[in-house]
């Protein structure tokens, strides 16, 4: 069995102790304080993460462009053709499996919460971003500064570097392996834990607050299909339900739970997806997907840097928000974006992570985003007015207003069984995926750990979730939520740093993988103008 020096390997475990017991103990005081000091540990939070948006802002802003021009820097030059794991390494996965757990993994479930309620918000209130005539056009193109580049190039940028040491590098698929360039073997010792334990952190409660957050949005479907009410006895089963069913994909491993379940995910993704363009407003959704893009594009330097001014409230509560929030994910989707991108050229690699699975969020946002906009016109104005009483309910709401021609009774309660199925089988991914994040995490990175200890971390995000919800309900989770957002303040400045070191690294592996591709190619030719010779004897 692989290990580590520092792991340990009795009772059938392969785990650092320091990692694992550092981060229990941490969830274990943070559930103790919101169980007996909700409202002083919420306002504590509040107030620091009040100070740090409105102090730091232009450091999510900066670090956020860096990321994405790094990235692009890389993909056009020579150094985009790095190979990930060495010139010999080739894919571990096809292309639609590829795309399929990137989207799962990044933000299939924000998609799923936020396509009607998002674009709305912003026709009815008015950004002070993308100025035109069009509200809807400025709407979208806003959403998309929100889920476009900037989430991605954020990942992309983090995953590289987890992917080119691990791979390249040799070293660990963990965390601490991001700062070798800056403190070489001494990322093995306890300087190492400490990083690792910070990830473990920012994954496990980012996880527990999505995993919360979903769970009520699933309740109120429920509700709003079946009557069932909102009470935390049926969040609580249906935390119980989701962590069981990622418990199953947890043990079936990587290729047979995680590939297999993002796989269908994307196919009913897109079924739904056309099902609403069709019944939809077609046209205007074409034509408001192309103006926004165009918007969008156009606008995106000037929007990009922008700090807010007088506004400064709409950045921090949107814009500040999102940003930070994807820097404080980006261990966790980093981590499992570079466990599955192997062999994947750099150029290839940013290509897939930064610029198709923006577009594909792109085209779903206008779609839905669209038809929202659309329906609440025509409805003078109710579907907003769900969104602001009733947010988890807004896409509910907004297929029921759907026009459907055939069997509308029928129609409407299939489309509302396939959003229950997508919400859930997307929390069950991320629930999975993050379980064999926190376990390679907590296992100093290696490959195949036990079954029963990757197990062990699902349970454990499962019961933190439905901990925080039973002690203080949505209060809970927001403060935690809170807290995340907070951490992305130091977490923005190592990884601008880290972005810096990764380029000179990888120029440094160009030119001993150019050197091996024309060695090679000389050999090639030399075989070439052999054969004749020995074909004539």
């Amino acid at each position: 069995m692989q290990t580590n020096k520092r792991n340990f390997t009795g009772l059938g475990l392969n785990m650092n102790p320091f990692v694992s017991v550092a981060s229990g103990l941490f969830i274990l005081l943070f559930s103790l304080s919101a169980l007996f000091r909700l409202d002083q540990v919420s306002a504590l939070l509040e107030n620091l993460n009040t100070a740090v948006i409105g102090t730091f802002d232009w450091v999510f802003i900066l670090s956020s462009n860096v990321f994405i021009l790094v990235c692009i820097a890389l993909a056009v030059s020579r150094l985009g053709r790095v190979r990930i794991g060495g010139v010999g390494s080739r894919p571990e996965f096809t292309n639609f499996a590829w795309y399929s757990m990137l989207i799962s993994a990044g933000m299939g479930i924000g998609l799923m919460f936020w396509a009607v309620g998002e674009p709305l918000t912003h026709h009815v209130v008015k950004p002070p971003v993308f100025g035109g005539s069009d509200s809807a056009v400025t709407a979208m193109a806003t959403t998309f500064l929100h889920w476009g580049l900037h989430p991605w190039g954020t990942y992309a940028l983090v995953a590289l570097a987890l992917a080119y040491f691990a791979y390249n590098r040799k070293l660990p698929l963990s965390f601490r392996s991001l700062f070798y360039p800056f403190f070489g073997d001494r990322i093995h010792g306890v300087l190492g834990d400490v990083v690792d334990t910070f990830a473990v952190l920012a994954t496990m409660f980012g996880l527990a607050t999505s995993l919360g957050l979903g769970t009520l949005q699933i309740n109120s479907g429920l509700d709003y299909m079946f009557g069932t009410g909102t009470n935390v006895g049926i969040q609580v089963g249906i935390i119980g339900g989701v962590t069981l069913l990622a418990l199953v994909s947890v043990m079936a491993g990587i290729h047979k739970g995680v590939r297999f379940l993002s796989e269908i995910n994307i196919k009913l993704s897109l079924l739904f997806m056309l099902l609403v363009f069709l019944l939809g407003p077609t046209l205007y959704i074409l034509r408001l997907f192309l103006q926004s893009v165009g918007a969008y594009f156009g606008g995106l330097v000037e929007e990009a840097f922008f700090l807010g001014g007088g506004n400064g409230s709409w950045q921090g509560d949107w814009t500040i928000f999102y940003l930070a929030w994807w820097i404080s994910w980006s261990p966790f989707v980093g981590m499992f974006i570079a466990r599955i991108s192997r062999g994947r050229t750099i150029r290839e690699f940013i290509v897939g992570v930064l610029l198709v699975p923006s577009l594909v969020s792109f085209f779903w946002l206008s779609v839905f985003g669209g038809t929202a906009i659309e329906i609440d016109g025509l409805s003078g104005g109710a579907l907003f007015e769900t969104v602001q009483n009733n947010y988890p309910i807004a896409l509910f709401e907004m297929v029921d207003l759907l026009p459907i021609p055939f069997l509308p009774g029928l129609g409407r309660m299939g489309l509302f069984v396939v959003i229950t199925a997508l919400v859930m089988s997307y929390f069950i991914t991320s629930s999975d995926s993050g379980s064999l994040v926190v376990d390679k995490l907590t296992s100093g990175g290696i490959i195949n750990s036990p079954r029963h200890q990757r197990a062990f971390w699902a349970v454990l995000e499962g019961l933190l979730a439905a901990t925080l919800l039973v002690i203080g309900g949505e209060r809970a989770l927001f403060a935690l939520q809170t807290a995340v957002i907070t951490a992305g303040l130091p977490l923005a400045v190592m990884l601008v740093v880290v972005s810096i070191a990764l380029v000179k690294d990888i120029a440094q592996t160009h030119s001993v993988q150019d050197r091996i591709r024309r060695k090679k190619r000389f050999v090639t030719l030399l075989s070439e103008l052999e054969e004749p010779e020995s074909g004539g004897d």
